[in-house]
């Protein structure tokens, strides 16, 4: 029996495969689903009993990791998880130290989107020890091409490295489009040229969606953007680059679109002149705002409290503490444009109890360290956060832009 844990776009259609290859299947889905021919289960734990293969199709490391520990308990000994999802290898070790050892464990990420998913025409990578490549490749022949890439974690890698290059190459064409447009270049006479060289075969399949605008989802912006983040590495300047304008486009909202999407995001940036920042640095926004925007050679950093990833205030009534975390957050988004504190022209700090002003400048005195910005610092009653006790925001000149 196969337990198939996540049906999303693609998850739904891999599970039906594995249904009209006359596998029997349960499935698990936390916003319920049904996949006809498939058991449902209402927990992973349930959905895991009595399977020898357990496939996890899942959006990110942290929804893999929940998902297994809650399946747990159901895990019988000798069954085989096929991690399909892109989660990198570090994930991949991690979730090896967590499973039973008489769990094996296999990470088999795909190449494809919604088409291939529904055809069986995915590229899989498969990772794992020999034994239990051998146990699962007959599963995994049903969603595609199965090419054995090494030990545990080489499939996570591999497919994090591939799409290092794939992802760039879509993003980089946008910003070509964008261009050609500014200079009066014909779009469509841009695309003929461009399919004439080595990049035709991406031009040609791009091409719709350039003229006509993105389609239905098949690889979504937003899981674009975290597989690059995934696949962050000193080496790769022109992957870091384009996570960073995917990350941009969806902070705009743009993060469950189609990663097409993204040739409609440049050319509105550079029609506007802004991009809106959000770096992988820092503790994601809540939708409603970015990190910061950039115009010309001017950073706008939005004020920035001492939150945590999980939305946990740091420091709860010790305004040092508190200082501290913000300061670092402003570091990392300053440094994400290539500036420092010495590039700030001017910073704006509210505070509720002025009277605590002494620790909040002792730690701020440690990062201006030079001739000090222009400043604002003003008390108020309260901040919109419980426990936060200030807000610092900072405007930068880009260094090399003057």
């Amino acid at each position: 029996m196969i337990a198939f844990l996540g049906l999303g776009h693609m998850g739904a259609l891999m599970a039906r495969r594995l249904v009209e290859a006359g596998h029997k299947v349960t499935v698990w889905n936390r916003t319920p689903r049904t996949i006809e021919g498939a058991v449902t289960a209402a927990s992973p734990a349930e959905a895991v009993a009595d399977a020898e293969v357990v496939v996890t199709m899942l959006s990110d490391p942290a929804a893999v990791k929940r998902v297994l520990a809650d399946a747990a308990p159901g895990l019988g000994s000798g069954a085989l998880v096929v991690e399909m999802s892109t989660i990198g290898p570090e994930a991949v070790a991690e979730l090896r130290g967590r499973l039973p050892s008489q769990v094996g464990l296999v990470d088999a990420p795909v190449l494809g989107s919604v088409q291939p998913a529904r055809e069986g025409t995915l590229t899989v990578l498969a990772g794992g020890r020999p034994e239990d490549l051998a146990r699962c490749r007959r599963v995994l022949e049903v969603f595609g091409r199965v090419r054995e890439v090494g030990g545990p974690g080489s499939g996570a890698a591999m497919k994090l490295a591939v799409m290092s290059a794939l992802v760039p190459a879509q993003v980089l064409l946008a910003e070509t489009v964008a261009y050609g447009e500014a200079n009066g270049v014909d779009t469509a006479a841009l695309l003929d040229v461009l399919g004439e060289t080595p990049l035709g075969t991406l031009v040609e399949r791009l091409r719709p969606a350039v003229e006509n605008g993105p389609p239905e989802t098949r690889y979504a912006l937003g899981l674009a953007a975290k597989d690059l983040v995934l696949a962050s590495h000193e080496t790769q300047t022109l992957a870091a680059a384009a996570r960073d304008r995917l990350l941009e486009a969806a902070a705009a909202g743009l993060g469950g679109e189609d990663l097409t999407a993204v040739f409609g995001h440049v050319g509105t940036a550079r029609r506007t002149g802004v991009r809106k920042l959000n770096p992988a640095s820092v503790p994601a926004t809540n939708g409603y705002y970015s990190h910061a925007t950039r115009t010309a050679d001017l950073l706008f950093v939005s004020g920035q409290v001492a939150l945590d990833a999980d939305g946990r205030v740091v420091g709860e009534g010790d305004m040092g503490r508190q200082s501290e975390y913000v300061m670092e957050l402003l570091a990392r988004i300053l440094a994400d444009q290539g500036c420092t504190f010495d590039d700030v022209t001017h910073i704006r700090t509210h505070v509720t109890d002025m009277s605590l002003l002494q620790e909040y400048g002792e730690v701020r005195s440690r990062y201006f360290t030079g001739e000090p910005p222009a400043s604002t610092t003003v008390e108020v009653s309260r901040l919109f956060h419980p426990g936060v006790m200030l807000e610092v925001e900072v405007i930068a000149a880009i260094p090399g832009s003057r």
